[in-house]
């Protein structure tokens, strides 16, 4: 029993240092990554002993190599779909706590936000459950030159509608005989659409709520909606397993990410994601930056003391 508590400290400690990778990630950009990858899992191991071992810590070198990689891609990308006016929909589903979230970063992370856009609709008002249930979602397709991630998407009623007892039976079986259509329709104007679920086991999702649980910076991920889909895992299973059989389509298949661990499931994504469009490299003409012109007449007029910002730091 000691060896199993152990393991779960460790997994809850790894969990929680994986979240604050997201800012270490960030100022990684202009650093040495070896010198720094290795003094922060030296200054976590420090705090949280046996958070991190050396193995721990090669994986995070590699992960971080790797990652870089495909951010790079990502922006060749991104400069593809703009010089070709490609239109592509990713749909990110899953469990609460799947990891959803934390692809969609990564991938946006170096991305013009005017060119790939997240999209993450709360629940609908009085006005737009009496609306087509399409509808809210038709404003945020994209344009041409234009991705847009959907961080849950339509298929809520498949899921979280369908277990919370939020829909009826007859709005349930119209979203399955109206979902493929849908797709189709919007294959056939010129918008590739591709879905991700992803999945993560009964007891990854158990450690995931224990870790916000205990981080304050992550608690207010937990709402009372969670906490009942907890409970409700073998429901929100079979609701899964019929959504994959009903809306599984040649012009828009699911693909499922394995998630239990998160990097893994990060890089695995992107680099599919990548793989499914046909993109190149856009030769850019070389950047020059021009000369700053000056004015003897002008003077830079000093900033009013009362609006700077205190420097604290």
């Amino acid at each position: 029993m000691k060896e199993i508590d152990d393991d779960l400290v460790r997994r809850i400690q790894n969990d929680l240092t994986d979240s604050y990778d997201e800012e270490f990630e960030l100022e990684l950009e202009d650093r040495n990554l070896d010198a720094i990858a290795g003094a922060f899992a030296g200054d976590a191991a420090t705090a949280a002993p046996g958070a991190l071992r050396a193995d721990d810590k090669e994986q995070r070198r590699l992960y971080f190599r790797e990652l870089f990689r495909l951010q790079g891609e990502l922006v060749k990308l991104q400069e593809w779909v703009v010089h070709s006016g490609h239109k592509a929909v990713v749909i990110f589903e899953g469990r609460d706590s799947a990891g959803k979230g934390g692809v969609i970063k990564r991938i946006t992370q170096r991305l013009n936000p005017r060119v790939c856009r997240v999209v993450a609709l709360p629940a609908p008002n009085d006005r737009e459950r009496t609306q087509w249930y399409f509808q809210r979602y038709v404003s945020h397709l994209p344009a041409a030159g234009e991705i847009v991630l959907l961080d849950r998407s339509w298929y809520n009623r498949a899921g979280v509608e369908r277990v919370m007892g939020f829909c009826t039976d007859e709005q349930y079986e119209e979203f399955f005989r109206s979902v493929p259509e849908f797709e189709r329709m919007l294959v056939r104007s010129g918008i590739q659409l591709i879905k991700y679920w992803f999945s993560i086991s009964d007891e990854e999702q158990h450690l995931r709520f224990l870790g916000r649980i205990h981080d304050p910076l992550k608690q207010w991920k937990l709402s009372p909606m969670d906490l009942e889909s907890r409970r409700r895992w073998e429901d929100y299973t079979r609701a899964k397993e019929v959504m994959l059989e009903r809306t599984h389509i040649a012009e828009a298949p699911w693909w499922v990410v394995q998630a239990v661990d998160k990097k893994k499931a990060r890089l695995n994504c992107i680099h599919h994601l990548l793989g499914q469009m046909p993109y190149e490299e856009v030769q850019r003409p070389t950047i020059v930056l021009p000369p700053r012109v000056r004015n003897d007449d002008y003077v830079r007029q000093a900033v009013p003391q009362e609006i700077l910002v205190p420097e604290v730091y």
